[in-house]
């Protein structure tokens, strides 16, 4: 027998507050409010709104703030560290939603996706893959609740010697004026982030995307600087939002790890979040099995926390499966063996070019 589907409809931003202040012990994640819909848009993306989905008691399920993103050869609908559940998130249950999700995008008026992209915590059908992984599946999160006494001895051994190190070596912390925060961060601080990337072999955003991010979410946001003799060494970036803090993003120089200068960062922020009222800070991705190269910042963060939390994995919700399966095939063979797999590549092209006809929007970045 067919459970039955759920009710979707979309949240304006009053729907959404009432939701929230209705379920306080719910974690909400910033990228899943009305604020990052904002921030979306002001990148030139797409967002779809946020949705709330219903049981047919009534009864809230789950919501999904939804990004339509387009690059070639597809395009898809990506949930951004989430859905937020809201009733218990069974097998079942997550079932329910992704068949309601794949018919709700199916006779979307102005998406025509090849997939849609969220976290699932069981892998099941009508889910798979994912073309490419969009979001970490492990991380640390440091309980906030202790007393800074208690929450500076939790840490092992090496951050506290480490944080002791650091103020040894003149490092000071300087919390930047929100005024400020554009000019700092285009100045001294993106250069220490492209440093960062070269470094640890990753691509960054431009710093617009940052300075968009500085301006459009301000009211959740803190930019911390480690100084030496008037130098930036490292900064960070936190999010806040229902007591929930994030460390998000940060950037180091070579000088920066010599003179310990991250350790002191992170206690700095850890002791300014808890005065503000937060109760824990994640502090995002860890190594797992899809993100081994996240071996180098693990090996940091563990010296904050033992805590390690599981995320459900993201993966795709195809609407077309059998699209679906020549795309993958198509950039999988692009990734492995370009000039090897010419005969699937060809194969693959003409099953997309005969099976696609999605409308096409402003490019986005997937996530």
């Amino acid at each position: 027998m067919t459970a039955p589907s759920l009710t979707a409809s979309t949240l304006d931003r009053s729907a959404f507050d009432a939701i929230a202040a209705t379920h306080p012990d719910v974690v909400i994640p910033l990228e899943q409010t009305p604020d990052w819909v904002e921030f979306e848009r002001a990148l030139g993306r797409s967002p779809l709104g946020i949705w709330e989905y219903r049981d047919v008691a009534g009864a809230l399920v789950a919501t999904a703030s939804y990004v339509h993103v387009v690059r070639r050869s597809r395009e898809s609908v990506v949930v951004v560290n989430g859905p937020v559940w809201f009733a218990q998130r069974t097998p079942a249950a997550e079932r329910v939603l992704m068949e309601t999700v794949r018919e709700q995008f199916r006779n979307h008026p102005t998406a025509h996706p090849l997939y849609v992209r969220m976290q699932v915590a069981t892998l099941q059908a009508p889910a798979t893959g994912p073309i490419e992984h969009g979001w970490y599946e492990r991380e640390i999160v440091v309980d906030l609740t202790p007393s800074e006494a208690g929450l500076l001895k939790s840490f092992r051994p090496n951050a506290r010697n480490s944080i002791r190190r650091a103020q040894r070596n003149g490092v000071t912390i300087e919390h930047i004026p929100r005024e400020e925060w554009k000019n700092v961060f285009a100045r001294e601080l993106f250069p220490i982030m492209q440093e960062t990337a070269e470094r640890d072999g990753f691509q960054s955003f431009d710093s617009s995307y940052y300075e968009t991010l500085l301006a459009v979410l301000g009211d959740h946001l803190r930019l911390l600087v480690a100084y030496r003799d008037g130098i930036p060494l490292s900064w960070l970036i936190t999010t806040e939002y229902r007591g929930y803090a994030v460390y998000y993003f940060a950037g180091s120089t070579h000088a920066a790890r010599s003179t310990f200068a991250p350790y002191l960062l992170l206690w700095e922020a850890f002791r300014t979040l808890k005065a503000a009222g937060n109760t824990a800070c994640g502090l995002t991705g860890i190594e797992s099995a899809n993100y081994p190269s996240l071996a180098n910042v693990t090996t940091f963060k563990r010296n904050f926390s033992k805590n390690v939390v599981v995320v459900p994995t993201t993966y795709d919700i195809p609407l077309s499966p059998v699209r679906y399966r020549a795309v993958s095939a198509l950039l999988a063979a692009r990734r492995a063996a370009p000039a090897a797999a010419g005969g699937i590549v060809r194969r693959a092209s003409g099953l997309v070019r005969r099976s696609g006809s999605g409308r096409v929007s402003p490019t986005a970045a997937e996530m």
